[in-house]
């Protein structure tokens, strides 16, 4: 209860001068983590998080899951393009390569870790989040495919990097006398379970809920509640039938967007609302863990791995998937070096802490919080004066046009 009266009390003051706080970049995700830091770092912290407890573990997944069903319901908007912006290549080919990089240079820093260990770390750390540099998707002076491209890319990479985050941390859990073709059986009946139950909630809410609205038996309002409740619901069945709740959030928000489109703009305005403030507890939980982790200093192979992930890791393969297309060297720089990291990593960190053996957690977390802090720092400074360098460039993406809005922190 103190925790729940100390997160809306800051929600409240913050709501006051947030305008007045942007004008110095201070930002509702920097707000929130910083507030974690003071108030639960020390010997006597004024607010104890027990991250510990199934409670706090069954609540983050529940951020994860409502992340996942808005990212794939988002309406991109995007179609004045008239063509794809790479994001396919960006999805099956760069980020499973930055995936693959993020482990190898781990095994180079942190010689003797187990290769699950390392997987997992860096399934937590690759994922992008627009989070940090949420502002450049209506910033004009950027072209409109290289924030497409981001924003695509965005909502769909920790959609598809869940069920491999969850298989890696089991192995690492596994039992006496499981094996690893068990584990693969295990994952590969949870990943049916969720795309059946996921797809079952996202199709029948997208033929029930229009009908409804026609026949007069429901209005607006009362479908926003409906849609509220569909990710909680994909979760909860495919938990129930064995599933992944996270893949089937992420299928019901698939199965539903067009539908949500045809239902009005502000048909999810509910959820984005909801999400937003989840994610808010989430980068309060993320100061918390840096007062925790960081306590007592950083060693320098953390530092060294996280600007490895952001850098070669993310930009290589990046501008390797991106060759061939119309994306020239410079925008296939700048969509390398946007990649940055917030909430999605938050939360897979906060879920392998509640899970993982305290030494390996601990390892996940430490390079989470570097990753996502020299994030925040590096491309929050890099940003206006990169859109000062494209501004200065004849744009060759057609007029420019502003980005859709994105309802995440």
């Amino acid at each position: 209860m103190v925790a729940a009266l100390v997160l809306l009390s800051l929600l409240c003051v913050w709501s006051l001068v947030a305008k007045r706080l942007a004008r110095w970049s201070i930002t509702a995700p920097i707000a929130f983590a910083a507030a974690g830091v003071v108030l639960t770092g020390g010997d006597r912290p004024a607010l104890a998080l027990g991250m510990e407890t199934h409670t706090f573990q069954t609540g983050v997944e529940l951020v994860l899951a409502v992340m996942l069903f808005t990212d794939a319901t988002e309406a991109r908007g995007y179609e004045r393009l008239g063509k794809t912006v790479g994001e396919g290549r960006l999805l099956a080919l760069a980020l499973p390569g930055s995936v693959a990089l993020a482990v190898l240079f781990g095994a180079l820093l942190f010689p003797g870790t187990n290769w699950w260990l390392l997987a997992v770390a860096a399934l937590v750390v690759m994922p992008m989040d627009l989070a940090p540099v949420l502002m450049f998707l209506r910033d004009e002076r950027l072209p409109l495919r290289v924030r497409a491209a981001l924003n695509i890319e965005g909502g769909f990479n920790d959609g598809l990097i869940s069920p491999f985050f969850v298989f890696c941390v089991a192995n690492l859990l596994t039992v006496e006398g499981e094996t690893f073709g068990d584990l693969v059986l295990n994952a590969a009946e949870g990943a049916a379970y969720a795309v059946l139950a996921g797809a079952t909630v996202g199709v029948l809410a997208g033929r029930l809920m229009p009908w409804c609205l026609r026949a007069g038996w429901a209005s607006a309002s009362e479908l926003r509640l409906a849609g509220l409740a569909l990710p909680f619901l994909a979760y909860a069945g495919s938990v129930q039938l064995g599933g992944n709740g996270f893949v089937a959030a992420f299928v019901a928000g698939l199965c539903y967007a067009h539908v949500a489109r045809t239902l009005g703009h502000d048909n999810l305005d509910l959820v984005y609302d909801i999400g937003h403030l989840m994610a808010l507890a989430v980068w309060f939980t993320f100061g918390a863990l840096i007062a925790e982790e960081f306590a007592h200093g950083v060693d320098l192979k953390v530092i060294a791995y996280a600007l490895l992930a952001l850098t070669v890791a993310r930009m290589l393969p990046v501008c390797a998937a991106l060759t061939g297309t119309r994306f020239s060297w410079a925008e296939r720089g700048a969509v390398g070096w946007l990649g940055s990291r917030g909430v999605t990593s938050i939360v897979f960190a906060v879920l392998a802490y509640s899970q993982l053996p305290y030494d390996d957690a601990a390892f996940v977390v430490k390079v989470t919080c570097a990753t996502v802090l020299l994030s925040v720092l590096l491309h929050g400074v890099t940003l206006e004066p990169l859109a000062r360098w494209f501004a200065r460039r004849p744009r060759a993406d057609g007029p420019r046009a502003a980005a859709p809005e994105r309802s995440e922190p």
